[in-house]
């Protein structure tokens, strides 16, 4: 049911995020007002090579002490170059939490595992400190989301104010877990964020999985596994993208007995040692990262990509067009003609297959 709706200037182009909150609003009836958000790349130019670490922080009388709490963790490991609240209008959402960000730097002696603390001062913020849990801990990207309609959202935390190359964006229908504002999409770990749509029925045995390696899964939904497993397998383990769609969307055996000898072992070493990464249940994904992506040809990317897939019968929709320098990937077609009308190509991904846009050098 959930809408989902992405673009990527393949160029670097900045845009504001209107466009964006346009094209989600025409995919409301998708949701239910209980869950939207958005995802920003590029958005901070002035703090690029900083943390930009957003917080949602209870709305009570408690508000100062879970905020030094926050502050306390993050200056065990580097400095807080700036914080403040984030800029919202407090008369279209009732304000539950208060967002608050950090543009943090870590510290030089954390250098050759920076990421790695910084993926532990999440986990540790979000399972340790009652009223408070970060939501976004990327650099020159930022996540904005509440328990409302995608226009109230976009008005709520000023969209229009702000421009980047990449925007993600989510419609919520809650099915098997409450609408909370922690519960919306993006989910976002470092420079990876999700928006997914469907049903990741598999969610016991990848939650067992990923937090097998350390992490820990707090917000009451199946979507945040999926932002720690690609973390994992790209970031920590190293795989090339082609085999982490494959090891979350892997094939059929039936279709890996017929492959080439050199490609079939590759598939059944991916299934076999990836067996509680792989996902099961309809489910329609879209991927932004800042990370840099390995491919299987040993080619290394520049850092900044938006990808696209689908479980491997595509139970769920999920449609990819290109005008210019632009990718899109959505749930419907009509959102995506709702801001850019005329399209240079408009085609219906392949079930388990990546659609990805790169950045062009």
């Amino acid at each position: 049911m959930c809408g989902i709706i992405g673009f990527m200037s393949k160029k670097g182009r900045l845009i504001k995020g209107d466009k964006i909150a346009k094209a989600l609003d025409s995919l409301r009836d998708r949701g239910n007002g209980e869950g939207s958000g958005y995802v920003g790349y590029g958005i901070y130019p002035e703090y690029a090579d900083k943390y930009a670490i957003h917080v949602f922080i209870d709305n009570t009388v408690d508000f100062p002490q879970i905020k030094s709490k926050v502050e306390e963790i993050l200056q065990r490991y580097g400095i807080i170059v700036k914080d403040e609240e984030i800029p919202v209008d407090d008369s279209v959402i009732k304000k539950e939490h208060i967002s608050w960000r950090f543009f943090y730097e870590m510290d030089e002696k954390y250098a050759e595992i920076e990421e790695d603390k910084i993926v532990e001062m999440v986990i540790e913020i979000n399972s340790k400190i009652d009223g408070a849990f970060i939501f976004s801990s990327g650099k020159n990207l930022g996540v904005f989301k509440a328990a409302a309609w995608p226009d109230e959202v976009a008005k709520y935390f000023k969209l229009d104010t702000y421009e980047g190359y990449m925007w993600l964006s989510h419609a919520r229908y809650p099915t098997n877990t409450k609408g909370w504002w922690g519960g919306a999409h993006p989910f976002n770990l470092l420079g990876w964020s999700v928006v997914h749509n469907g049903e990741i029925t598999s969610y016991g045995t990848n939650k067992r999985y990923v937090e097998s390696f350390g992490y820990e899964c707090n917000l009451l939904t199946d979507t945040e596994v999926v932002a720690y497993l690609f973390d994992l397998l790209s970031r920590k383990h190293k795989l090339p993208i082609e085999y982490v769609i494959g090891a979350l969307a892997p094939r059929f055996w039936k279709d890996i007995d017929n492959m080439d000898d050199e490609k079939r072992k590759i598939c059944e070493a991916i299934r076999m040692t990836y067996a509680g990464a792989a996902m099961n249940g309809p489910f329609a994904i879209v991927i932004g990262t800042n990370q840099g992506l390995v491919f299987s040809n040993g080619e290394v990317d520049n850092k900044n990509d938006m990808l696209g897939f689908t479980d491997r019968i595509k139970l769920r929709p999920l449609v990819a067009a290109e005008k210019d320098d632009l990718l899109f990937i959505s749930s419907e077609e009509a959102a995506i003609r709702l801001i850019c009308p005329e399209l240079d190509r408009v085609w219906m991904p392949d079930a388990g297959k990546m659609t990805i846009a790169r950045f062009e050098e």
